[in-house]
């Protein structure tokens, strides 16, 4: 489990890191272009205000179609360029060429645009892909058009220049990443670190409230997987110590008679007590392993109808001979109903609620054995005027191998696990098991089935 932990930890260690990584680089492209953006409007505004400024300097100084516009560039920086071009898209006037060379610039967007709503602008990039050419255009008075003109470093060339800031800082961000990210991880797994260290008391640690049905659920099934373990340590001691006692009186008679030291009627005895002894042991081997079949039974089971009163009644008619041993009367009595459920199943319910019934009463005793339907529920009642069971013990006597009277219990063959095989079989029917008793009065058992 602390294995598990720990690669947990290591998982989502690495799953922060990479949403932080990814989280920096996004950012770090997202403010470049926000600030590239902002820089683009920035030179466009500044080229503006330059053309702006020229124009009012040409219209103070010149009258419309006659005016040199040399010398008016008005003092701003020298990267910036100014160009005159007339309706038809000659070049009248360019601070940078001789305008003999110039190509015609009508067909030039910006001066387009220039023409139709008064101002235009535009950025081409250049041919090595690292400048931009900025340019804005401006309607004079005169008709003509006065295109101002800058070149610049575009996105790329910016965060080239810039790789080296940039590298020291996306490694001192990733290595804040990666410290917050381990504190973080450890924070957040604290909690179910010291759930996974003591188990005992899982529901007592500080753990997140959305983990506490979490909590209680594996609490649970801790508790349950230790209470199983301890009752099949306790079931494999006591099938040993159970197996022991028949194995050692085989052992003991057979070989009493195996040197010689019994004859005549004690041979008789002694074979008729080691007779007893193996009927016990395979009555015993037969419940443990019934018992053990029915607690690791995970495939489906056939259920169907079964006539409830008509097992009732059999187990009755085949137990008839002990009872008579035992000098116990034993009755059935009822009306015909039907449970849904698996034959052997409810047959084995049956014969071990009413042999119990018959094993622990007293010479002259009753049982007595209904099935019928109460309200809409077919239900299962035997009831006997017998020992009766200690107030202290009904809560015990279904587990396995629990005795309320153990040399009883002996004398008569009984293996203790009747009762425990009688509460798995009325688990799987999901019937509701009652039991009243009352010491020196007798004991009443009632199996309630549903539709």
């Amino acid at each position: 489990m602390r294995d598990q932990c720990n690669n947990m930890k290591k998982k989502i260690n690495l799953y922060l890191m990479l949403l932080s990584s990814l989280a920096v680089v996004i950012t770090l492209f997202l403010m470049a272009a926000v600030f590239y953006h902002i820089f683009q409007k920035q030179v466009m505004d500044d080229l503006r205000l330059y053309a702006y400024a020229m124009a009012q300097s040409i219209g103070e100084e010149g009258a419309a179609g006659s005016y040199d516009y040399r010398g008016h560039d008005v003092g701003i920086d020298g990267k910036v360029r100014s160009t005159v071009i007339g309706p038809a898209g000659e070049v009248l006037y360019d601070s940078n060429a001789d305008v003999v060379s110039m190509d015609n610039h009508a067909g030039r967007p910006e001066v387009q645009e220039a023409f139709t709503n008064g101002e235009g602008q535009s950025v081409r990039q250049s041919d090595t892909m690292k400048m931009n050419t900025y340019y804005f255009t401006l309607l004079l008075k005169d008709g003509n058009v006065l295109r101002v003109s800058k070149d610049s470093h575009n996105i790329w060339s910016i965060l080239y220049s810039s790789v080296p800031a940039i590298f020291t800082a996306v490694c001192a961000l990733l290595g804040l990443c990666l410290i917050v990210s381990r504190y973080l991880t450890k924070s957040l797994l604290a909690p179910i670190e010291q759930m996974v260290a003591d188990m005992d008391c899982i529901e007592e640690k500080n753990i997140y409230e959305e983990l506490q049905p979490f909590a209680r659920t594996i609490s649970r099934q801790h508790e349950a997987i230790l209470d199983n373990a301890n009752m099949r340590q306790e079931f494999s001691a006591n099938v040993s110590h159970e197996l022991k006692t028949p194995l050692t009186a085989i052992s003991g008679y057979s070989e009493l008679i195996e040197n010689g030291m019994a004859s005549g009627q004690d041979v008789v005895r002694f074979a008729g007590e080691i007779h007893k002894s193996a009927r016990r042991l395979l009555t015993l081997i037969n419940d443990t392993l019934r018992l053990s079949e029915l607690d690791v039974m995970d495939k489906e089971i056939p259920f169907g109808e079964v006539n409830l009163y008509a097992v009732a009644r059999d187990s009755v008619e085949m137990l008839q001979l002990r009872a008579q041993e035992r000098k116990v009367e034993l009755t059935i009595e009822g009306e015909v109903c039907s449970v849904w459920g698996d034959r052997q199943m409810i047959e084995e319910l049956v014969y071990n609620l009413c042999d119990n019934a018959v094993s622990y009463n007293n010479a002259g005793g009753k049982v007595w054995v209904r099935a019928g339907v109460a309200g809409e529920s077919p239900f299962l009642c035997v009831e006997d005027n017998g020992i009766g069971i200690p107030k202290e013990c009904q809560d015990r006597i279904f587990e396995r191998f629990y005795r309320v009277d153990k040399s009883r219990s002996k004398s008569t063959g009984g293996t203790g696990l009747g009762l425990a095989i009688v509460k798995h079989i009325v688990a799987i029917h999901r019937a509701q098991l009652h039991l009243e008793s009352e010491p020196g009065k007798g004991t009443r058992i009632t199996v309630l089935f549903g539709r």
